[in-house]
């Protein structure tokens, strides 16, 4: 409790600094601020002069195509925008409020490239502010969905994750990860600021999307099909996340926010002992290995017995528990932005953001009842995250130069305490696990844009750095057993005769750090008659990953213990079972268990070019066609066990790929698009998934090792989309899509031996076909009240049908199925609604999944499936203190239904088994947010 009312001391001094040195003064002008972009390709312009008629304010957009005049006088103006080749626009009604900013989004017309700097077109600040969303929506170069700043800024979201479940085709698992047309995340990318984010996950390819604020975001863009100029490294969706650089204007923000769980706050909670460092995301360093430990060597060469006291008892050994109540989540947010405009219209910015989450969870009566297991788990879940992100952006001219920084980091800590039988031992066991897990990312990136000439070309380059670091600190296992059908009387012994499943510590270190860089340039065109953009551009990617796990124990000596001393010490509770005073009575023996794969280095070199033309004919027809071409390279270096422990190589993959991509776009008229695409992607395995390590999942009671001979998947795509936009901000469209595997990745349950292991291989053939309805509309059409025109309802479904075959090299029960993490359909529907001149927002989502499978089955037992869950959130938002504060209450997956994974039998006409089945409880909010 103590490190809690600290964290809460210090939150309370932050915003009592904030609230006292920030002064808000009553101010009579406002800004002016915007993007200018082409109407027919959407591309942004350079070096647009802006005037505000009948005052001596003006500017020019920047390299972005953005605009900002500040310190306008409160009122209403006209806007007038200019530049060589474009028609001049003037747009009335333009008004200043005090205090605010307006934005005003312009698109100009070049008319298929001819000179009407001599033509004025004048319309309203609404028809154009509707015009502008109009041509975003219209002039994307591929099927994308997506939401922007404004959007964000309207919503009660607090991070990219809750924004993108706002995004057509989007579904969020577990609060973050990402879904797109009922894909699993293995076939997504996540890309920040123009290069693409590692995965947070040790043991899977994927983004938590969750650490990223949302305040803090311009906007959201998901690409369903590919252009030369994105990673080809996807099938699902390509979701690119741009962060703000410059602030709209200055400002200070900070949110406190508590959240009760209905199946874990205020219940007991049981726990090892806590720090204040662990509140704070980090460990103490005391559950870590010394640093004078013994290497493998010396070990397997034998330890004398002082030796081995020594390193028994250097081993942590505080597994002590204490019950208290589980207390509510805590979320803290602190954001700060500074902007300076100078006279020559350069602008200098500085964003600052500082975010912690902590919660305590509970899963109580998780089911486990398969094979010979019959199991039931209470586990406790102790997790911190901090975050932190630091970008810097100078706008000069027709140049721009930004520098972003994203920080996060998680601490969990894991108890489970499991009760029940395993049959095939004919035992009746008590498991103990504490398991605690430290992940790191940060990521920065450098980047400019510059253009060139009047002609509006520009080059753009980016270079990136990312580490990655995971660390699992002495992951402990302890099982106590007895025979079945005995007395209760009976007491449970320690099962620590041997280092093994039922008494082992891991302890494992993972750091990764990836270097990337890009550049690409492109100029404005006429080719074949036809307005056009070319672009070229090429890039690298090095990965270099080094990973060490050690798995120890102490093991009983049975060769000098008594029997009924062993039997005594083995009754013992895990606090006192392995004391120092049995240590140095030479009741136990240090032991290693040394596998291949337990240390090894990896990296990947991924080089790539490419050449893009984007055309538009007579103002109906476009398509942006290209060419991708990516050199990859990855190893692996291990110890091998069989070959006195010495590092070879296991991995050596060379590919060289061509990948072409068409997007056609039909505009039948202003408010509808034909959309058509072709294009071809890959699917690489993850370091984790090739590299043979190999470790025991005691919660899913098999082992996880990599597959040495795993290939990159190859992947044919089709879409075609119609889309209709009624007005702006509004969409109906249909799609239809498909996709073609050759050597998909999966995870297997492999079980040609006694043990149930999962690994991951390919196979050969496999394909996806489907549609998808989006559906975005105002509810004016109900009713002519305020109510209906203030509400929005969307509807986003997507039925999918995928067929694998599975390989020959075994008899495999299912010889055909759907891939692994598929779902057969997806639901998204919610309603949004806002009221009292924007100052309440209502927002409700509803969330279904069709039955998925989990893990692919093999010979002896069918596929885990993952069964449906309906999922509805609420969100209701109100604003305070003239608009700048926010009160928030949210209500997560309320219905509560139970997460159940289980095989399926039925082709086997026997009953359904159960892998896992648990209740996360429904999940209630109240966060406060404040901007100076």
């Amino acid at each position: 409790m103590e490190p809690q009312l600290q964290l809460k001391r210090i939150a309370a001094a932050i915003t009592f600094v904030v609230a006292a040195s920030t002064t808000v003064y009553a101010q009579s002008s406002g800004k002016l601020m915007g993007t200018i972009t082409n109407s027919k390709t959407g591309e942004t312009i350079t070096g647009v002069t802006i005037r505000v008629i009948g005052t001596s304010r003006g500017g020019s957009s920047d390299v972005s195509g953005k605009y900002s005049i500040p310190a306008l006088p409160a009122g209403k103006y006209t806007v007038e925008y200019a530049y060589i080749g474009y028609a001049t626009k003037q747009i009335t009604e333009v008004e200043i409020k005090s205090d605010d900013m307006t934005n005003l989004d312009i698109v100009l017309d070049n008319s298929g490239g001819n000179v009407l700097d001599q033509v004025v077109v004048t319309g309203s600040f609404k028809k154009e502010s509707i015009g502008a969303l109009y041509a975003q929506q219209k002039n994307s170069a591929l099927i994308s969905d997506g939401i922007s700043s404004e959007q964000i800024r309207r919503s009660p979201d607090k991070n990219t994750s809750e924004a993108l479940r706002r995004v057509s085709g989007t579904t969020i698992q577990d609060n973050k990860f990402v879904i797109v047309r009922g894909l699993s995340d293995r076939y997504n990318v996540a890309m920040m600021d123009g290069s693409v984010l590692p995965s947070t996950e040790a043991n899977r390819r994927a983004f938590s999307f969750d650490i990223i604020p949302s305040n803090l975001i311009d906007k959201i863009t998901i690409s369903k099909t590919a252009t030369p100029d994105l990673p080809a490294d996807f099938a699902g969706g390509a979701v690119q996340i741009t962060t703000k650089d410059i602030p709209d204007k200055d400002f200070v923000s900070f949110g406190v926010g508590y959240g009760y769980n209905t199946a874990s706050t205020f219940k007991d909670f049981s726990q090892t002992k806590k720090n204040f460092q662990n509140y704070l995301g980090f460990d103490d360093g005391s559950n870590k290995l010394a640093k004078n430990f013994p290497a493998r060597e010396t070990i397997q060469a034998g330890l004398s017995g002082k030796w081995n006291r020594l390193v028994l008892k250097s081993l942590p050994n505080d597994y002590a528990v204490q019950n208290k109540s589980a207390l509510p989540s805590q979320t803290y947010q602190f954001s700060l932005g500074k902007v300076k405009q100078y006279e020559n219209n350069n602008r200098f910015g500085a964003l600052f953001s500082v975010n912690y989450r902590n919660s305590q969870n509970i899963l109580s009566d998780l089911k486990r009842e398969w094979y010979q297991y019959d199991y039931n788990d209470n586990v406790y879940k102790f997790s911190t995250n901090l975050g932190a992100l630091a970008n810097f952006a100078y706008s000069f001219g027709k140049n721009k130069i930004t520098w972003k920084n994203l920080y996060n980091r998680t601490y969990d800590n894991n108890y489970l305490e499991r009760t029940g039988t395993d049959k095939s031992r004919l035992g009746d066991n008590k498991l103990f696990a504490y398991d605690i897990l430290q992940k790191s990312l940060f990521k920065s990136t450098l980047e400019g844009e510059h253009a060139l000439s009047e002609k509006n070309d520009k080059l753009k380059w980016t270079a990136s750095w990312s580490n990655i670091g995971n660390s699992q600190p002495n992951q402990t296992k302890i099982n106590y057993r007895r025979d079945l059908d005995v007395d209760p009387s009976v007491p449970y012994l320690a099962d620590v005769s041997g280092v093994g499943k039922n008494n082992a510590r891991l302890f494992s270190n993972m750091n990764e750090n990836i270097f990337s860089g890009e550049a690409s340039y492109s100029r404005p065109m006429s080719f074949l008659d036809a307005p056009s953009t070319v672009k070229f551009g090429a890039g690298t990617q090095y990965r270099k990953r080094n990973f060490d796990a050690r798995f120890v124990g102490a093991e009983i000596n049975t060769l000098t213990v008594d029997p009924d001393e062993i039997r005594r010490v083995t009754a013992l509770p895990p606090e006192q079972l392995f004391s120092t005073d049995l240590i140095n009575k030479n009741y136990y023996k240090f032991n290693e268990i040394v596998g291949s794969g337990d240390l090894y280095n990896a990296n990947s070199l991924t080089s790539f070019g490419y050449a893009m033309l984007d055309q538009k004919f007579d103002d109906k027809f476009r398509v942006v066609y290209g060419l991708r071409v990516e050199n990859y390279n990855v190893k692996i270096n291990s110890n091998d066990v069989d070959n006195q422990n010495k590092i070879r190589e296991v991995v050596n993959d060379k590919k060289f790929d061509l990948l072409p991509s068409v997007n056609f776009t039909y505009s039948i008229d202003s408010k509808m698009n034909l959309r058509a695409s072709y294009y071809r992607t890959l699917a690489r395995p993850e370091l984790r998934e090739l590299a043979p390590f190999q470790f025991y999942d005691y919660e899913n009671l098999g082992m996880v090792s990599g597959n040495v001979n795993l290939r990159r998947s190859s992947i044919n795509n089709a879409d075609l989309r119609f889309e209709i936009y009624p007005t702006a901000g509004e969409i109906l469209s249909v799609s239809a899509f498909y996709k073609q595997f050759k050597d998909a990745i999966e995870p297997l349950r492999d079980d040609l031996n006694s043990t149930v292991d999962v690994s991951y291989f390919n196979t050969p053939k496999a394909s996806l076909y489907g549609v998808e309805l989006e559906a975005r509309k105002n509810l004016s059409f109900v009713g002519d009240n305020d109510f209906f025109k203030n509400t929005i309802a969307y509807l986003n479904l997507s039925l999918v049908h995928s067929k694998v075959e599975n390989p020959t090299d075994r008899d495999y029960i299912e010889k055909t199925r759907p891939m692994v993490g598929q779902s057969p359909y997806v639901i998204n529907a919610g309603l949004q609604h806002s009221a009292l001149d924007n100052k309440l927002s209502v927002n409700i989502l509803y969330n279904r999944i069709g039955k998925r499978i989990a893990q692919a089955g093999s010979i002896r037992f069918t596929s885990a499936y993952e069964a449906p869950r309906n999922v509805l959130d609420a969100q209701i938002g109100y604003k305070v203190f003239n608009k700048k504060g926010e009160i928030k209450f949210n209500a997560g997956d309320i219905l509560n239904n139970a997460v159940n994974v289980y095989f399926d039998n039925k082709t086997q006409n026997k009953p359904n088994e159960t892998l896992y089945k648990y209740k996360m409880g429904a999940n209630y909010s109240l966060s406060f947010n404040y901007t100076f």
